[in-house]
Formats: C-alpha cells, sequence, structure tokens
C-alpha cells in the first residue's frame, strides 16, 4: 500500500484535520494507495505556497528553468518502475503506464524548449517617440485539474508549459490516481524547481467540489486548465467565468473514424482497433463511431471482428490479458446500460459485450441508429459502433453529427480527397491514414464543440499560460491636447 501525502511548499504533510481515504483496486478490491484528504485550509495553504514562490521562479534565467525541467524529465523517466506499481489504482495496464511516462517525459522536455520562445513584439505607434511593445509576462498561480485516466501524461501536461511560462502551480490530483499525480509532484520537487514552484492536493471524492470551487476562487490563481468530462468541464468553465478566470478546457469526445470505399482496409483495422480498445477505450480520443463506406462496410466489420477476438480482457497481471481493467465495476455498469439499450433498440452485437466485475471484453456494435444513446453519449469505455453511408457527404454528416470534436481520422488512398475532407471535420483533431489516438507533446491539442477550448502543447500553449501586456516607451516630448 502506498502512503500519500499531499505536498505543499516543498514539504509532505498530511491533512490538517488527518483524514485520508482509500483508492482500491478495482479488479481485486485491495487498497493501492491512502491518501491524504485535504481540506479547505490545505487548499489555501497550496495556493499561498505557490504565490510565495511565484517571484523568485517567475525571474528565473530562461536557460536556467530549461536546466531544471530538463532535469525533471530525466528524473520521471528513471522512476518508470514506480508509476507502474501504482497502476493498480486504474487497474490498466502496465504498457500503458510505461507509454504514459515516456510521453509525459517528453511533455517536460518540448516545455523545457519553450523557455526561450516566449516572444513578444514591436508594435508601430502613431505617436511621435512612442517604442510600443506587446510583452508575454507570467501570470502567477496556475491551477491545473488532471485526470485519472492517461494520469501521468495529463497531470504533467497540466503543470509543464505553466511552468515554461514563468508561472508556479497547483495541481490538484485525481481521486482515482493520487499516487501517481503525488509522485509526479515529487519528481519535479527532487529535481530542484524550488519549494513551493509545484504544489499537490488531493482529496476524498465527496470533498471534491467544494475544494475546486475553493480553489478556482483563490485570488492568487490566475489561469485554470481542466482535463475531464464535458459534465464537470462545463462547472469548472462556470466557476472560472465567475472569477474572471481564463480556463483551458479538454473534454470528452466521441471520435469518428472514417473509411472511404477506397481504404486500406487492413490498415483501418489496426487503427481502429488500437484507437477503439487500447486503455480500454479510456482516452478522450478514443474510437467510437466506425463511419464506413457501405460498399466497404461488410468486409471491414468482418477483418474488424477477427482482430476483436485477439484482445481478450483481464486482470492486468494475468499473462494472457492483452487489455485491463476499466477505472472500477460501476462504469462497467453504465457502459452495459448502453449496449443494453441498443440491442433492445435493434442493434448487432457483431463482438465482445461481456461483463465481469470491472472487466469488459472489447465490444463492437453494428446497426445503430439515431434512437439508441450510444449514438450521441460517450461511452469512455470498449465500445465501438459503425454507421454506415454512401459517399463522401453522408459519411461528412455523420462524423459531424456530434456534440464532440476532439480528434477524428479518415482512412483512404486518395490523400488530396482525404485533406479536403479532413479541413470540413467539425473537430481540433484530424489525422489522415493513422488512428484518433495519437499524441505528440510539441502538438496543438484542444477540441471544438462540447470538446472544450484552448489548446495544450509546444508554441500553442503559450497563449494560455502568459498575459499579454502592452508596454510604450516615450522618447522626447510628448503633444496633449490640453
Amino acid at each position: 500500500m502506498l502512503d500519500v501525502p499531499l505536498l505543499i511548499g516543498g514539504q509532505s504533510c498530511p491533512a490538517r484535520d488527518g483524514r485520508t481515504f482509500d483508492r482500491r483496486n478495482p479488479v481485486t478490491g485491495a487498497v493501492v494507495s491512502r491518501v491524504a484528504a485535504a481540506t479547505l485550509e490545505d487548499a489555501d495553504a497550496a495556493v499561498a505556497a505557490a504565490q510565495a514562490a511565484f517571484p523568485a521562479w517567475a525571474v528565473l534565467a530562461p536557460n536556467e528553468r530549461r536546466s531544471r525541467l530538463l532535469r525533471a524529465a530525466e528524473q520521471l523517466q528513471a522512476r518508470s518502475a514506480e508509476f507502474i506499481a501504482a497502476a493498480g489504482e486504474t487497474g490498466a495496464m502496465a504498457n500503458w503506464y510505461g507509454f504514459n511516462v515516456q510521453l509525459a517525459a517528453n511533455i517536460l522536455r518540448e516545455a523545457a524548449s519553450m523557455t526561450t520562445q516566449i516572444n513578444g513584439e514591436v508594435i508601430p505607434s502613431d505617436v511621435p517617440g512612442s517604442f510600443a511593445m506587446a510583452l508575454r509576462q507570467p501570470c502567477g498561480v496556475v491551477l491545473g485539474i488532471a485526470p485519472w485516466n492517461a494520469p501521468v501524461i495529463l497531470a504533467t501536461r497540466a503543470i509543464a508549459m505553466p511552468l515554461a511560462c514563468g508561472n508556479t502551480v497547483v495541481l490538484k490530483a485525481s481521486e482515482l490516481s493520487p499516487a501517481v499525480h503525488r509522485l509526479i509532484g515529487q519528481v519535479l520537487q527532487e529535481a530542484g524547481l524550488g519549494d513551493g514552484v509545484v504544489n499537490v492536493i488531493s482529496n476524498a471524492p465527496e470533498d471534491a467540489p467544494a475544494i475546486v470551487e475553493r480553489l478556482i476562487a483563490n485570488p492568487a490563481v490566475r489561469r485554470v486548465n481542466f482535463t475531464g468530462s464535458t459534465r464537470v468541464g462545463r462547472i469548472v468553465g462556470e466557476l472560472s467565468a465567475r472569477h474572471l478566470k481564463p480556463a483551458l478546457l479538454e473534454l470528452g469526445g466521441k471520435a469518428p473514424l472514417l473509411v472511404l470505399e477506397d481504404a486500406d482496409l487492413d490498415a483501418a483495422v489496426q487503427a481502429a482497433a488500437f484507437g477503439a480498445y487500447f486503455n480500454q477505450g479510456q482516452i478522450c480520443m478514443s474510437t467510437e463511431r466506425l463511419i464506413v463506406d457501405a460498399r466497404v462496410a461488410e468486409d471491414f466489420v468482418a477483418r474488424l471482428a477477427a482482430k476483436i477476438a485477439s484482445l481478450p480482457a483481464g486482470n492486468p497481471e494475468a499473462a494472457d490479458s492483452v487489455l485491463g481493467s476499466l477505472v472500477d465495476a460501476s462504469a462497467g455498469t453504465r457502459i452495459q446500460g448502453l449496449i443494453d439499450d441498443a440491442l433492445e433498440q435493434g442493434a448487432t452485437l457483431v463482438a465482445g459485450g461481456q461483463l465481469a466485475g470491472s472487466i469488459l471484453q472489447p465490444t463492437l456494435l453494428d446497426g445503430v441508429t439515431e434512437a439508441m444513446r450510444l449514438y450521441r453519449e460517450e461511452s469512455f469505455g470498449p465500445v465501438a459502433v459503425v454507421l454506415r453511408g454512401e459517399g463522401d457527404e453522408a459519411l461528412l454528416r455523420l462524423a459531424n453529427d456530434s456534440e464532440f470534436g476532439l480528434s477524428a481520422a479518415i482512412f483512404s488512398r486518395d490523400t488530396g480527397r482525404a485533406l479536403a475532407l479532413a479541413q470540413r471535420l467539425e473537430s481540433g483533431i484530424c489525422h489522415i491514414n493513422g488512428p484518433t489516438v495519437h499524441d505528440e507533446a510539441q502538438m496543438p491539442f484542444g477540441g471544438v464543440k462540447a470538446s472544450g477550448y484552448g489548446s495544450f502543447g509546444g508554441k500553442a500553449a503559450i497563449e494560455q499560460f502568459t498575459q499579454l501586456r502592452w508596454i510604450t516607451l516615450q522618447n522626447g516630448p510628448r503633444h496633449y491636447p490640453i
């Protein structure tokens, strides 16, 4: 069992009232981590520590910030085994956590490379002798709220570019992966960023609304970023707006993968299986809608069903498990309800559908219609549906018929045709002849519609985590009308 204290001002500490909560393995029920349950006063203390650390961190030379972030990246990667050991919090496969660590280290490296790329500009002025500039400067304390499903990647992403831009951070850990999020804070602390530069708060599940509201309302918090469900994202966005805090929101998705009639079907099947079922479909970019030209649909479905047969889900520690567990049994019950609703209304179960506790076999349904909940609702599980249309325009209409707009993919041998379609897809991300699940540290990552707004990643994030200021320098006399 892992002991998970708070990290405030560089110090490991219990909650002020001593309360803890347990996070259990969803497969075995064993306690994986015993976690400090922060009070509102602990939340205040974390923000105060970040505020106290801000002046020194903000004026640190950019190459010194770079070297500290690079050191953190190396230490994060070196401690991969510790992160994998905490995978029992979510029931994920070890290879998923290993991939998480690799990409998270790259996120820190990319952020390190940005410390010298925070540029301003000189703007011509009509006022004689006025030298006008637009400068980007650190904002202050940034609140990052990270989810459990890609815990190392998304918590690191919540804090890396804010740090590179000269801000200090409070990370609110997920209640479902608190040990992993706390370990990230420890790695950054031990890398020498400085006391209070990164603070990590964990809270009992029932306390989350009050803790989040307290953190956002704190006057010292100047920016908010949140990755998670659209339902909670709306709450975070509303709270941030109430307190006039800009928020970066990366929310839910229901990614379409379009298979045109000229597609390489074997390549499309491999991408569809990876995108729909890796990490049990618990990725915001997961492929949930397979939008296939009717002329090749039967062939595509048959090939995908054969691929699914080679992807058994089970206890992540079992040698024959390719896929692991859902985050908990209640997720399985929720997803089973979506599957049952579709089947009751005439959908066909092509593959999977068997649920045992938190283990759901990869599932494929055909014949899904608008009347079924699975047509529109995000399953956030190992479930994909086949939607058929004939011709590019019909496929495009189906793809855009969703409130979500995060990731998408198109498979076609005619890349020019696919590129034209990609520019008409309502999504923040689109991959041609590649899976919907794809991320790189330097890429602008964000969605449209109910998938949120703003972008993480590389230069795109500089705008989110700096304040643009207009500064003038008057040389010589200035004429005034009075």
